[in-house]
């Protein structure tokens, strides 16, 4: 959530941000919302001075009047200006109702405008529309030639029996897949070695409830943008995870971290789950874009003057794992239309995919800066005493499945349709070297 004094002293950093961003959000409402509120707030505040003072001077007047000693005339001198600040009184507090409850009536109002607004894009954040404005950083790695046409992923995992689409469908519909056999235990391998690395880096192993309460995904800036992408269960009121991100945001909700708590790192496995809409064709063949998916979460809670540099980090920590699976990667920093909500600056780091032919979007690693712990009201004191101030949240995938899967599937295949399982893997899948058709 952007800070109310920034849109107040200068809307223009705002407006231009929403303009850099492609993004129509409703500043002007915001604007002119909070500028009624302030007015009816000084009018309160102006009445209840003036209801303290009329209280002080009816005290000193009825002690007039009820005081026999006091002279005829100025006692009935007293009563007449008794009686008239009285009515003056009663009107304040009549008054004072009104505008506490037209108040009690904006507050939310303005907070549900202001939870509209995104993030501020960071200076070095290139402008542009959409993916072709992106601008790639560095690469690692060239993308492998083959001395016959690479598969797909969607034709190895049928001609090995490892992952089965017609399953997926049957048992839930489209953009649902099963693994099988290899297809199961090379996901749950990822997974295993992908906790072990991070948590062997410094981060802190959490395992997080799959559903939320709505105040989490609010906390964590999913709502209200992004609703219609995201799976409810209306009787129990609890939301399906589309990222751990939005659980790890809200662990410290609401809290003041004491001196020394950060930064803090923390890994997180779950499975994700997201309802929006697919087109049809080769973009969305395979298990490249599904409704549920595995992903490996990596989430940091700093101090502000270090987000920059451990966004850097975090982008390597992602990277780091492509490389010792072997697999060709870029580092993509992303343009201002494409900027998630919650973010300043973000890096994609995506994965060559020979078979489909495409870079494969694998982690994206954003610096959040203090709009998250704003909205959820996550503070931390540099000593004991001191002012609290709003951390900064960053977050990255480390890695997303299954598009980490369908690299490996579709670097590591063979002449034959085998895939080679890699080096850093074989640990996790009991000494196996190659994945074979199964029966």
């Amino acid at each position: 959530m952007l800070p109310i004094q920034l849109i107040r002293e200068r809307p223009e950093v705002v407006r231009e941000a929403l303009r850099k961003r492609r993004a129509q959000a409703p500043l002007d409402e915001v604007i002119a919302l909070d500028q009624e509120w302030r007015r009816l707030l000084h009018e309160a505040e102006t009445l209840r001075a003036e209801r303290n003072a009329l209280s002080k001077e009816l005290g000193h007047l009825s002690r007039l009047v009820q005081d026999p000693q006091t002279p005829t005339q100025e006692r009935r001198h007293a009563q007449h200006r008794r009686d008239d600040l009285m009515a003056r009184s009663s009107f304040i507090s009549q008054r004072l109702r009104e505008l506490e409850a037209r108040l009690k009536e904006l507050e939310p109002k303005l907070q549900e405008l202001l939870l509209q607004l995104p993030n501020i894009p960071d200076e070095r954040v290139p402008e542009g529309e959409g993916e072709e404005d992106n601008v790639v950083v560095r690469q690692w790695g060239e993308p492998p030639t083959f001395e016959y046409p690479p598969r797909p992923h969607w034709e190895l995992g049928e001609h090995l029996g490892i992952i089965d689409f017609q399953a997926g469908v049957k048992l839930a519909g489209s953009h649902f897949y099963v693994l099988r056999g290899a297809g199961a235990r090379l996901q749950r391998a990822l997974i295993s070695w992908m906790l072990d690395f991070h948590t062997a880096r410094g981060y802190r192993e959490v395992y997080p409830p799959a559903l939320v309460r709505e105040e989490c995904m609010w906390k964590g800036g999913w709502l209200p943008v992004f609703a219609d992408f995201m799976y409810h269960d209306a009787q129990e009121d609890l939301w399906l995870l589309p990222t751990a991100e939005v659980a790890l945001t809200n662990l410290h909700r609401d809290e003041i971290l004491p001196p020394g708590a950060l930064p803090i790192y923390y890994v997180a496995y779950t499975p994700c789950f997201r309802r929006e809409k697919f087109a049809g064709g080769r973009e969305v063949r395979g298990i490249k874009r599904v409704h549920q998916f595995d992903k490996v979460e990596l989430y940091k809670f700093v101090e502000p003057e270090r987000s920059a540099e451990e966004l850097d980090a975090l982008v390597e920590d992602a990277c780091a794992l492509l490389r010792a699976l072997g697999i060709p990667h870029r580092v993509v920093l992303l343009c201002t239309g494409e900027l998630g909500f919650n973010a300043a600056m973000t890096y994609d780091i995506e994965a060559w995919a020979p078979g489909s032919g495409e870079w494969l979007e694998v982690s994206s690693c954003s610096n959040c800066t203090d709009f998250q712990a704003r909205r959820a009201g996550i503070r931390f004191r540099r000593e004991r005493g001191a002012r609290p101030e709003f951390v900064h949240t960053l977050n990255g995938s480390g890695l997303a499945l299954p598009r980490t899967m369908i690299a490996i599937l579709e670097n590591y295949q063979q002449p034959d349709g085998t895939v080679v399982v890699p080096q850093v893997l074989r640990p996790y899948m009991g000494g196996q070297e190659l994945i074979a058709p199964q029966r």
